[in-house]
């Protein structure tokens, strides 16, 4: 997700819904409700967290603080892609996927639907083992 820090979608969306007294199950939904107007402008996960509370403090309610970290993660995950290629189809996999603001937001920063496989938390290490098989088949 990111060219500049370690920490990758999944855990920023982890820490952030920590940080917001959400399950991580939850956030997206809980992110579905919020409202435009609050912005994020650290996505360093550091900072971000400081930011969070620091909303929180100002008495913003938080559902909106959670769509704004969702809408932090996908312009800059849509503005990557863009750089790199966005050509159809996308295919949005990994445990972020399972989060549907996320999905929906992408999916606005695109300009196109998304495909989501049906366990995209397990897309990865199918790959892996795909790939195993069929290298262990030459050796």
């Amino acid at each position: 997700m990111n060219d500049r820090c370690a920490a990758g979608a999944g855990r920023f969306l982890e820490m952030m819904a920590r940080a917001l007294g959400y399950e991580i199950s939850e956030f997206g939904a809980g992110a579905l409700e919020g409202r435009e107007g609050v912005r994020l402008n650290s996505m360093c996960a550091v900072f971000a967290e400081s930011e969070v509370v620091s909303l929180m403090t100002r008495g913003e309610r938080r559902e909106d603080i959670a769509r704004a970290v969702h809408q932090a993660i996908a312009r800059r995950s849509g503005a990557m892609l863009a750089r790199v290629s966005a050509e159809p189809p996308v295919v949005f996999a990994g445990g972020a996927a399972r989060n549907p603001c996320l999905a929906r937001m992408l999916e606005e920063a695109l300009g196109r639907p998304l495909l989501v496989p049906d366990d995209p938390q397990m897309v990865g290490a199918l790959g892996a083992a795909l790939l195993a098989g069929g290298l262990q088949s030459e050796w």
